[in-house]
């Protein structure tokens, strides 16, 4: 079965040590005026930030009025929006402008990034495909090769010809099970919203088919044609990229018909809010519904046996609560893979058959471990399961009874990730990765356990240099945390080290080791990477993710600031050279950390982040992230979101630490009014002498399929903003 990821869809773009894409220059333009606003400066940096007009909207939250004074900074499309984020680009990039040794960063930036990078490569017939950058192409080109990975590899499809600037990205693949087509997705400017395009393998010409207003789906291969969910075509006059995204619907796409013909596969007419996905299993003889509320942070599994014509307009529900994940690995005959956390908070593998679906008859294939079960592929007659212990990957073997076979050897304690392939496969492809270990890409042979590289990279740094060590601290109620802190070799532990510290903390996502050309060189100039995995992810499973989810979400942002403390007590650095980081959810974790303690570091970078937690529910999928943070619209989950909104949260006179705020305007995920009205609030209650900026992003979104171009830019940003507020020059001999 294609990998079908459960339709979260929630922050975790940038779960990943990314963060926000970068801009170019705004041209100068006149300052926006207000009546009553002041100029404020900084003691130190001369920023000079726009005047911003505070209006008088304030809502009633039972009983508890809250003043929205930058509620007109929510309409991206008005001609005072926008005026307004070309003169805060301005600021902010003179500002940047004036690092002395900002260049040389770019400069050194572009030198590391620019090695030959691959994806993980998949089996389709007796072709191999694979995507692959260069070095500094914007996009990854998608390359097939005849008879493995023997043959001498072409084009298939080259996305930096999608768009002039490079920002139309490949958004998704998805084979036809006889190899013959391929449907594949297109995302531009970084939004969530997809194209649907097919084409032919066997002639590599485009066929007419483009499905529009496609958002939060794949493409799921059945005889001619593939299902497919869908959004009807915003209403006229509607932003597409703020409007509320409602009744998600699946349909049927028969290849060289218009998409006005597919025939809708279902839909709920009574509820607004939630997904509805579907994928078929290998065989096409199951179609499998997948069904979210946006009330409850699970998913009801229903499936359709596609060969039993009593079912053709009707599905047999598997699992019918809303309160639990799961998903179908694939099928044996007549019965199906589910691997679900029901009554197994670290994920198990039960068989199920549909005939006969009730839980007594369920067979337990995989029991729940001491380690979470972070996913399971079906391929070539085994089943490989990837476990994480302590954020780190152990693979295992077994059949499809669940016997054990072998434990996959890997190169290191890191990050394995793969293993997809068909029945018939007798060797499948992984990557691995860690913090040093540049990602390559390995060809394992299920039956004799053996890996070999398929292609390892050429990166100019020195991993050996460095060294990774993972420790546990105590959070505030007592609870071990963990955190992998990377470095140079023989580092001292005087407190003097620049450090960045990263996070991310919720939606069940679990923060793995990962190589980042850009952090490298943070690290070559002696910099500390601290990557705490703290609760509200999914490092060890659905009690960890619930401990840090509503209404326990403020167990995060105490996990994060220990982490801080941790550093500091244990001489990594101190409060003048510590950076945290984090984007989306991460963002919010920054926004809320450093309103909370101000005084907890010198840098912030929060990256498109959730910072208005009282509104976040009124635009595009927003409604989707209540179960993770509950919303304003009921009493107790409102004040425990008013303790916590970082937008709410800021005090009037109090120094905050140097903030560079990145967002961008084509964001349709965590809309950038977020980060507009959180900048505005900021730098109006900000009254020490550190700056306090943001950088908006120009035809770019959330964080996927951002352009080589724009991260060298963002990266080098980031890190001369870093050095300049902790006094460091890193070129300084």
């Amino acid at each position: 079965m294609q990998k079908l990821t459960i339709p979260v869809l929630a922050l975790a773009a940038l779960a990943s040590c990314r963060s926000a894409q970068p801009s170019a220059p705004a041209k100068p333009v006149a300052t926006p005026k207000a009546a009553g606003a002041a100029t404020k400066s900084t003691a130190t940096s001369s920023v000079q930030y726009p005047e911003t007009k505070k209006g008088t909207v304030k809502d009633d939250y039972f009983g508890t009025p809250v003043a929205d004074p930058y509620r007109w900074l929510e309409d991206p499309d008005s001609p005072e929006t926008k005026a307004w984020v070309e003169a805060e680009n301005k600021v902010t990039f003179d500002y940047l402008g004036q690092i002395k040794f900002r260049d040389k960063i770019r400069e050194r930036l572009t030198s590391i990034w620019n090695y030959e990078r691959f994806g993980i490569p998949q089996q389709e017939g007796n072709q191999l495909y694979f995507s692959k950058n260069d070095g500094l192409q914007n996009q990854a080109v998608l390359y097939t090769q005849q008879n493995g990975q023997e043959g001498q590899p072409d084009v298939l499809l080259d996305p930096n010809k999608f768009s002039a600037d490079g920002t139309t990205a490949l958004a998704g693949t998805y084979f036809s099970n006889d190899h013959r087509y391929l449907a594949y997705a297109t995302s531009g400017g970084g939004s969530d919203w997809q194209q649907l395009k097919v084409m032919d393998l066997k002639t590599r010409q485009p066929l007419t088919d483009e499905l529009q207003w496609v958002k939060v789906s794949g493409a799921a291969w059945y005889k001619n044609g593939f299902f497919y969910s869908r959004y009807d075509a915003p209403k006229k006059g509607e932003n597409q990229l703020s409007g509320k995204n409602e009744y998600h619907k699946v349909y049927y796409h028969q290849l060289g018909k218009p998409q006005s013909t597919d025939k809708l596969v279902y839909e709920d007419a009574k509820m607004a809010l939630g997904f509805r996905t579907v994928g078929t299993t290998e065989d096409e003889r199951f179609l499998v519904l997948y069904l979210t509320d946006g009330k409850a942070d699970g998913n009801r599994l229903s499936v359709r046996d596609l060969t039993d014509p009593k079912q053709a307009n009707s599905f047999t529900p598997l699992i019918s609560s809303y309160e639990h994940n799961n998903s179908v690995v694939g099928n044996v005959g007549g019965q199906l893979l589910v691997l679900t956390n029901y009554k197994a908070p670290r994920y198990r593998v039960v068989l199920i058959d549909p005939k006969k679906p009730q839980e007594a008859n369920w067979k337990e294939i995989l029991p729940q471990t001491e380690n979470k079960l972070e996913g399971v592929d079906q391929v070539g007659g085994y089943l490989v399961a990837s476990y994480l212990k302590d954020a780190s990957s152990l693979v295992k073997v077994y059949t499809e009874k669940g016997v054990f076979k072998h434990d996959v050897a890997l190169p290191a304690i890191g990050t394995a990730s793969g293993f997809g392939g068909k029945r018939e496969s007798k060797s499948v492809y992984y990557a691995f990765t860690s913090f040093t270990y540049p990602t390559t890409i390995y060809k394992y042979d299920l039956a004799t356990n053996t890996s070999t590289v398929f292609r390892a990279p050429t990166v100019d740094v020195k991993p050996d240099e460095y060294v990774t060590n993972q420790v546990f601290f105590a959070s505030k109620d007592g609870t071990k945390i963990p955190m992998f802190i990377t470095h140079k070799k023989g580092i001292k532990l005087n407190g003097q080290n620049p450090t960045y510290l990263y996070a991310y903390g919720g939606f069940n996502i679990s923060l793995t080791p990962g190589f980042s050309v850009a952090r490298m060189l943070w690290l070559e100039n002696g910099g500390v990477l601290a990557v705490p995995n703290l609760r509200g992810g999914g490092e060890y499973g659905e009690a960890w993710h619930q401990a840090g989810m509503t209404p326990n979400k403020q167990n995060v942002f105490d996990d994060f600031i220990a982490a801080a403390e941790y550093l500091k007590v244990t001489g990594y650095t101190t409060t003048e050279k510590l950076a945290m980081a984090g984007g989306s959810n991460g963002g919010l974790l920054v926004g809320a950390t450093m309103t909370q303690r101000p005084d907890l570091c010198g840098v912030a970078f929060p990256a498109v982040g959730v910072m208005d937690m009282l509104r976040y529910q009124k635009f595009t999928i927003g409604w989707n992230w209540a179960p993770e943070y509950g919303t304003s619209d009921n009493y107790n989950q409102f004040q425990n979101l008013y303790r916590f909104s970082p937008l709410h949260t800021l005090k009037p006179g109090t120094s905050y630490p140097a903030t560079m705020i990145t967002t961008a305007d084509h964001d349709d995920r965590v809309v950038p009014a977020h980060s507009f009205k959180f900048a505005a609030a900021l730098q109006a209650a900000n009254e020490g002498p550190r700056p306090q900026l943001i950088r908006v992003d120009v035809n770019a979104g959330h964080g996927a399929g951002k352009s080589t171009k724009l991260q060298i830019e963002e990266w080098a940003d980031i890190w001369a903003f870093a050095y300049q507020n902790m006094g460091v020059n890193p070129y300084k001999k």
